[in-house]
């Protein structure tokens, strides 16, 4: 897919954890990429560096978010509702903590209504590519972490990826594995499909690795239409992943 004019990226959800990363990285190759990212907030904005090149939108909102979709060539995204812990938790009671979402930003809304939306909106600016981040664990409609807040998260991240799939727009769907605030670049990474790897001693990766696969996804036909579930070896064991063309000819799931 050699072609010699960068191309438009945009990033949603570029002030969180893993989109800063993915933002700052398509921005240290400017000859390759053209960054964009989409933040909810100027507050998150301005956290990231505030550029011209950063837009402030609703994704709940359709509207709020036309004018960063302009003249895309690809999109990543990388939105997703938030669990709040609920104050007065203490653990040394041996208490469980508990979760809640806040007004109009339940799951429902953000990760399905929300990534609905800038699907929609990907397709009407004629995007080549979208590159979704789900989660691992959808194929257990009673997996714990849709009792967090009473929010089926992981049943409406489904919900969206099924609606990707279905959209005709070429997408690939990565669905990472418990994500660890650690360095990127030095794991053996794994695929897998249909959460096998829950059932493996490897269900962990770094936000950086995550980061990396959803940029390099970009420059591989091979995982168009393609979905797959991302873990990695712990630290020193294996050999860290460097070739993304081989890591990307193991998966053969479309959804």
């Amino acid at each position: 897919m050699a072609d010699s004019s960068p191309r438009t990226v945009l990033v949603t959800g570029s002030g969180g954890r893993t989109g800063q990363i993915v933002y700052k990285k398509l921005k240290e190759k400017p000859n390759q990429y053209v960054a964009r990212g989409l933040v909810r907030t100027e507050e998150s904005k301005q956290k990231i560096g505030g550029a011209d090149d950063v837009f402030v939108g609703d994704i709940r909102d359709a509207g709020s978010i036309t004018p960063a979709f302009e003249g895309i060539d690809s999109l990543i995204i990388l939105t997703s509702a938030v669990p709040q812990m609920k104050p007065g938790f203490d653990p040394t009671k041996g208490e469980r903590p508990e979760f809640y979402f806040s007004e109009g930003a339940y799951p429902e809304q953000v990760d399905w209504i929300g990534q609905k939306n800038q699907i929609d909106a990907a397709k009407a600016a004629g995007v080549k590519h979208v590159v979704l981040v789900g989660s691992m664990g959808g194929t257990n409609t009673n997996h714990p972490l849709n009792s967090l807040g009473k929010g089926n998260i992981l049943i409406w991240k489904r919900k969206a990826e099924q609606y990707l799939a279905d959209s005709g727009v070429p997408y690939t769907i990565i669905r990472p594995g418990g994500l660890l605030d650690k360095e990127g670049g030095i794991r053996e990474l794994i695929v897998g499909k249909d959460d096998e790897l829950l059932q493996t001693e490897n269900k962990a990766i770094p936000r950086a690795d995550v980061a990396e696969v959803c940029i390099q996804a970009l420059n591989f036909e091979e995982v168009q239409f393609k979905a797959f579930d991302l873990a990695s070896k712990p630290e020193g064991v294996g050999t860290p992943t460097k070739d993304f063309k081989a890591l990307f000819s193991n998966i053969t799931a479309r959804f």
